[in-house]
C-alpha cells in the first residue's frame, strides 16, 4: 500500500453527487441587525430530537452567510412544491427577498419568516468550518402552530442534479421493498 495522496476534481465530486439525492428544499433566513437576508438551502438534516436539534450548511459564496454567521437566531422553513418560486427567490442572487411583493413577516421575537411555509426558529449553538463552508448547527425552540398548517400534507419539493422535483404517491417504493428504517441510527 502506497501513502500517495489520492486527488478528486471538483468536477468528479459533483458527478458523484448527481446521482445521490438531495434532502428537501428549505429557506433560512436571519437578521443580525443590519436587515433580513434569507438563502435556499437542500442541505438541511435533523441530528436529534432531544434537544431537536437540526443543520445545514451555508456556502461563503453566498452573500447571507455573513449575516447568519453573526446571527444568534434562524428560522428555517421547510418548502413544498406549491413554494417553488420562493424557493428560486432564495436562490437567486441580487434579487429583493424581502420586497414588498414578497408574503414575509417578523416573528414577535424579531426574525424575518415567510408565514405561508412551515418553520422552525432556533438558536444556533454551533458554527464548524467546512472547506468554505460552515455547517450551522440550530437547536428549534419554536414551530409554526400547528392549527396554523393545512389539513393535508404538503406535497415536499426536492433539489436533485440541477432540477426542481416533487416528492408523491408515485414515487414511494412498495413496503415490501423496504426491509427496515433506519432514524437517528437506530434500526426501527
Amino acid at each position: 500500500m502506497t501513502d500517495t495522496p489520492l486527488s478528486l476534481t471538483a468536477d468528479d465530486f459533483r458527478y458523484a453527487f448527481r446521482s445521490h439525492p438531495a434532502a428537501g428544499v428549505a429557506i433560512v433566513t436571519a437578521d443580525a441587525g443590519d436587515g433580513p437576508v434569507a438563502m435556499t438551502v437542500s442541505s438541511v438534516a435533523s441530528v436529534s430530537i432531544a434537544p431537536p436539534t437540526l443543520v445545514f450548511s451555508a456556502s461563503a459564496l453566498s452573500s447571507s452567510t455573513p449575516t447568519i454567521l453573526r446571527a444568534d437566531t434562524v428560522v428555517v422553513h421547510m418548502l413544498a412544491a406549491d413554494q417553488l418560486a420562493l424557493a428560486k427567490l432564495g436562490a437567486q442572487r441580487g434579487v429583493d427577498r424581502f420586497g414588498s411583493d414578497v408574503d414575509w413577516d417578523r416573528l414577535p421575537t424579531g426574525e424575518p419568516y415567510y408565514p405561508g411555509a412551515h418553520w422552525l426558529r432556533g438558536r444556533i449553538v454551533q458554527r464548524v468550518d467546512a472547506s468554505g463552508s460552515t455547517l450551522i448547527v440550530v437547536e428549534a425552540i419554536e414551530a409554526k402552530p400547528r392549527g396554523e398548517t393545512e389539513e393535508h400534507d404538503p406535497t415536499p419539493l426536492v433539489y436533485h442534479n440541477r432540477q426542481w422535483h416533487t416528492l408523491s404517491e408515485r414515487s414511494a417504493l412498495p413496503a415490501a421493498t423496504v426491509p427496515f428504517c433506519v432514524v437517528y441510527g437506530r434500526d426501527e
